[in-house]
This record gives structure tokens, sequence and C-alpha cells, in this order.
């Protein structure tokens, strides 16, 4: 599903990464929970995933100070802990100022 975002400008998150072969149903949990907390947080303002051999998380979020407090909040720490030591083989996150959207409806 596409993000509702508001008018820009806001900032976007991308995490692209690769997954190991580690256990995948303890991975699915620990995702879908902290995407429940993601939504949750200050400046929070959508979410977009998708996965196959390459996984592609965009969370877009109002400005710097949400994505840093986001970046540090506890349960999100243990969750990128997890994911260094089990759960990528890789990764990279980028973050982008969105200026400019537009869409097409059918």
């Amino acid at each position: 599903m596409i993000a509702e975002t508001p008018k820009p400008p806001y900032y976007a998150v991308i995490f692209t990464s690769v997954r190991t072969p580690e256990d995948e149903s303890r991975y699915a949990k620990m995702a879908n929970k902290m995407e429940k907390l993601a939504r949750q947080q200050n400046g929070f303002l959508g979410i977009e995933s998708v996965r196959n051999d390459l996984g592609i998380t965009v969370s877009y979020w109002k400005d710097l100070g949400s994505i840093r407090n986001w970046k540090t909040q506890a349960d999100h720490l243990f969750a990128q802990k997890m994911g260094r030591e089990k759960w990528y083989k890789c990764y990279k996150t980028r973050i982008a100022l969105v200026e400019r959207d537009y869409n097409f409806e059918s």
C-alpha cells in the first residue's frame, strides 16, 4: 500500500537490505513490532515496504529530529542490534528530503 504523506517538504528514510537465512518467524515478528512502534512515534508520517531477495522499506518523517528520536528508541536499538548480528547480510540506510511528490490513480 502506498503511504499517504502530507504536502512536502518531509523526510524519507530508505532502508535497503539483504537478509541472512536466519529464523524467518522471529524476524517477521520483530519487523511487525517495529512497524507498529514506528507508527506511534511523534513525526511519523507513513511507511512502504517490499521484500524479495532485496528488501526496501521507506519510512516518512516530519523532520530530522523525529528520525533521530526513532533511531535511538530503546526497542528499535535492540532490533538494530539483532539485525546486525543475525538477520542482515548487509544493509544501507539513506535519509532524503522530499521536496516534491505527485501521484497517479486510475
